[in-house]
Parts: structure tokens; C-alpha cells; sequence
């Protein structure tokens, strides 16, 4: 008896799961084209088979449901930083950090363009999350570039704006995926061009922070 207790409360908990990320894609794909001014709760629940007063179950307003897909954003696009390390030597560490940011550009355009469009809106809703978990990290990872530069390890940079820098090169094959689509004819789902754009950023900045 108790086993099927269990069963099924996993059952539910997965089905609720399921819903809820089904709710969130749908709510991506929908702020990412109209906006959140220009996204109206009924269009995303149709676009995630429910209906929209089961979606206000789960997110009791539309910022609420925004604010839900920033965050799952936040946790994308932060995830290549987190995993930036100083037990890599610093070159190997960045060369990594570039290809992993043009994944994400690569495999989450759609979130790089909503995260794009919340900042240019002076981020109304995402600035807790911003001068939190965002900054905080952003110091971490400044401070071991900060003591590969003291060590002689990297030429002499700050650290916020090869970050920076890292940020704009990465994120312009997503947010202006149709502008390098009409130039070139080509992707970033195109493997070998996928490969020759990782090469050639990692060439360029590479080359600016080497120690010569």
C-alpha cells in the first residue's frame, strides 16, 4: 500500500513537472517573439495544451510566469560561467568559456534574445536577480582572472570587459542569428560553421590576452 502511495505521488510530481516545463517553453517561445507587454496568457496556454486557468494554477500572473522564465534563462546562460574554473591554465579556461557560451547561443537562441530584449528594457523585473546571483558570480570569476593577470599568467586586461567582451561575440550569433544568417547564408546549427565561428573567437580574443 504504502509503495503505491509513493508511486503515485512520483507520478503526479513528474507529471506536474512535465506541465509546468511545458508551460515555460511555451512561454519562452511566445515572450522571445511578442515581448511580455505583447504575450497574452491565453496564446502560451494553447501553445502548452492547457488551459489558462490550470497555467494560473502554476503561475498566479503573467510577470509571474515572466519572471519564472528569466530566472530558467538566468540559470543557461550562467551555467558556462559557473563552470569556469582556475584548475584549467587560464588560456584553455577562456578557450572553453567562448565554446561553451556559443552552445548556448547555438542551443538556446530563443532564451539569449528574450534575455537580450529584458536588458535593453532596462530589466525591470530581473535587476534582483542581476545585482544578485549575477554579480556575485561575475566577481568570483574576476578575481581568478585577476590573479592570472598579477601572475604574469595573461596579459594585463580587466577582467569585466573581456567578460564582457566574451558576452558580446558569443551572444551576437543568437541575438542577430537572422543579420549573420542573410550575411553569411549560414548557422550556428551548421556544424562546420558552428566550428569555424568557435575557432575564430577564441582566435581573436585569445590572441589580444596572450602574454607576449
Amino acid at each position: 500500500m504504502a509503495q503505491d502511495v509513493v508511486k503515485k505521488t512520483g507520478k503526479r510530481t513528474q507529471a506536474v513537472s512535465a506541465k509546468k516545463q511545458a508551460i515555460l517553453a511555451a512561454a519562452l517561445t511566445t515572450f522571445s517573439q511578442f515581448g511580455i507587454h505583447g504575450t497574452r496568457l491565453e496564446q502560451v496556454a494553447e501553445l502548452a495544451g492547457v488551459s489558462k486557468t490550470n497555467l494560473l494554477y502554476y503561475y498566479p500572473s503573467k510577470d509571474a510566469l515572466y519572471v519564472a522564465v528569466m530566472r530558467n534563462i538566468l540559470d543557461i546562460w550562467l551555467a558556462p560561467l559557473r563552470a569556469f574554473r582556475e584548475d584549467f591554465t587560464p588560456l584553455v579556461a577562456i578557450r572553453e568559456y567562448i565554446r561553451l557560451k556559443l552552445e548556448v547561443s547555438r542551443d538556446y537562441p530563443e532564451a539569449s534574445r528574450l534575455f537580450c530584449l529584458e536588458m535593453l528594457q532596462g530589466a525591470p523585473l530581473l535587476m534582483a536577480e542581476l545585482t544578485g546571483d549575477l554579480k556575485g558570480l561575475v566577481a568570483e570569476k574576476s578575481a581568478i582572472i585577476e590573479g592570472w593577470v598579477d601572475a604574469g599568467k595573461l596579459a594585463v586586461v580587466d577582467p569585466h570587459h573581456l567578460i564582457f567582451m566574451i558576452w558580446a561575440a558569443t551572444q551576437h550569433y543568437a541575438d542577430f542569428a537572422t543579420q549573420v544568417e542573410a550575411v553569411t547564408g549560414k548557422t550556428l546549427q551548421d556544424e562546420v560553421f558552428f566550428q569555424q565561428t568557435v575557432d575564430s573567437v577564441q582566435r581573436m580574443i585569445i590572441e589580444g590576452i596572450r602574454v607576449r
